[in-house]
């Protein structure tokens, strides 16, 4: 059993739970608003994104047999502790119910056309390990667009079908509050993306992968990592003070454990060498987004 936790990601599955249940329970609620998903839509909605997410962990696993042999040997499950055709069947089944549940809560909320989001992004996740995964920066911002997708889905839902002439305005401001976090989850997760190609280098190398790592080297693709690690510290800097700047206890969050950490990996990156210092940058990213998804819980406060 540890072992198919282990091959899901448990511990990211989790975060992506959390997120999107802090976006209903937190934020959505703190405006008092209509919404369109009853509690058990909302579980079946979260339901259906960690199945097809979990999916798209397992058949990862699979193409990167190979080169998880080199890069992380002691944690290659695929082949060891469970078999590739065992493997290959619960991706098939867990893609299945993720797009069912999908479609199920697409069609009772009247919406049926929301459910090709669901197969959208389970063909993106296949197309990601087989192929994406192995292009220039391609793959990185693929998976990067559907960690957005992951918070995007829940306005999807939620707001959008309860939009009315009278309500537009403050139900559209919502949603970019919301998207603004996308927009967080995607500068970080791609930052992370990046340092895990540095970190594989080895192993990616071998496979004759094309990652940013390889075609330009380690020190330059470090250097790339360093400036774009300016993007998100700006953009949070920026929507503190565009949406936070009355509500001082939420500033200081905010400036202490996002700000704060942010500046900690913009200076430890710049002059990032061997392999434990990436491995010790990504797990910083990890508790960057951690905290980012636990600043949901200050909006009951920040908004009454």
């Amino acid at each position: 059993m540890i072992n198919i936790l282990n091959l899901i990601r448990w511990k990211n599955l989790l975060l992506i739970a959390l997120v999107q249940i802090l976006i209903k329970y937190a934020l959505f609620e703190s405006f008092n608003i209509v919404l369109t998903l009853s509690n058990f839509q909302f579980t079946l909605l979260v339901l259906a994104t960690l199945f097809i997410a979990a999916a798209g962990n397992i058949i990862n696993d699979i193409y990167d047999i190979e080169t998880d042999l080199v890069n992380k040997p002691n944690k290659v499950i695929v082949g060891k502790s469970i078999t590739e055709k065992a493997a290959l069947n619960l991706f098939i089944v867990l893609n299945v119910l993720g797009v069912g549940l999908g479609f199920y809560v697409s069609n009772t909320i009247d919406r049926s056309g929301f459910a090709v989001i669901f197969v959208i992004i389970s063909a993106l996740l296949y197309l990601y390990s087989s192929y994406f995964k192995q292009t220039l920066l391609l793959g990185n911002i693929v998976i990067s667009m559907l960690v957005a997708l992951s918070i995007l889905i829940v306005p999807v839902f939620d707001l959008i079908p309860s939009i009315t002439t009278s309500n537009r305005e403050l139900y559209l401001d919502i949603f970019v509050i919301t998207f603004n976090y996308a927009v967080f989850a995607f500068m970080i997760n791609l930052l992370r993306e990046i340092i895990k190609d540095i970190e594989d280098v080895n192993g990616d190398y071998k496979a004759q992968m094309k990652t940013l790592p390889i075609l330009i080297g380690r020190d330059r693709a470090t250097l790339f990592v360093f400036g774009l690690s300016f993007l998100p510290l700006i953009a949070v800097v920026h929507y503190i003070v565009s949406y936070l700047y009355n509500t001082i206890e939420a500033v200081i969050y905010f400036l202490v454990f996002v700000v704060g950490p942010m500046l900690y990996f913009t200076i430890k990156v710049f002059s990032a060498e061997q392999k434990k210092e990436y491995q010790h940058l990504s797990a910083i990213l990890k508790v960057i987004m951690l905290f980012g998804v636990l600043s949901l819980l200050l909006y009951p406060f920040v908004f009454n």
